[in-house]
């Protein structure tokens, strides 16, 4: 018995079918790819980069299967995360981790501590203004905390989330902690 013959433009109609399922099944689950709107990150990303996040690195688990197969694992300082925006959740953001629950931050002209510690984030973090506030009433609130802020112990399923460009970055100093079921990826 011989096979029937199908078309060639069925045999295209039914490969791009296959693609089209397996991308959107990707960039649902998997992976997925952010746009940078903003110079918060610069010089590490710049406005109009475009960059491939890890959606399931944080996922949840379900046993020990998953655990073992999948590739999870906590987030970490340093770490540049994905997130729906606290203030506006149908946006989101791309900033640093910087505190997990239990940690304290402190800023204290321009210079990051955590749980008292200086951090050492010179190879990433950027002051293009010269100038330092302090953390005077008369001040409006950007200028007030931008250069001195807390300290603030992170709260428990939070993080606290700078961006690097750290005159200009709108970050967790002004709207407060991320939950963690906010994070979308790394």
């Amino acid at each position: 018995m011989s096979t029937p013959h199908r078309s060639t433009a069925r045999e295209y109609l039914e490969a791009l079918l296959i693609a089209a399922v397996f991308l959107l099944f990707t960039n649902t689950f998997v992976i997925k790819t952010f746009f940078i709107p903003s110079g918060s990150m610069e010089d590490t990303l710049l406005v109009g980069d475009h960059l491939f996040v890890n959606r399931f690195i944080f996922g949840p688990t379900m046993g020990k299967v998953e655990r073992a197969v999948l590739p999870l694992r906590e987030p970490r300082r340093g770490d540049i995360v994905v997130f729906r925006s606290p203030e506006r959740p149908n946006i989101d953001l791309v900033k640093r981790l910087i505190g997990l629950p239990g940690d304290t931050i402190q800023v204290v002209n321009k210079e990051l501590f955590v749980n008292g510690k200086k951090v050492v984030d010179d190879a990433y973090v950027v002051h293009k203004d010269p100038r330092t506030f302090q953390n005077r009433p008369y001040m409006s609130e950007q200028q007030r905390l931008r250069d001195n802020f807390g300290p603030v112990t992170v709260p428990p399923e939070s993080l606290f989330c700078m961006g690097d460009n750290r005159d200009r970055s709108h970050d967790s100093r002004f709207w407060g902690t991320v939950p963690e079921q906010n994070i979308v990826g790394a």
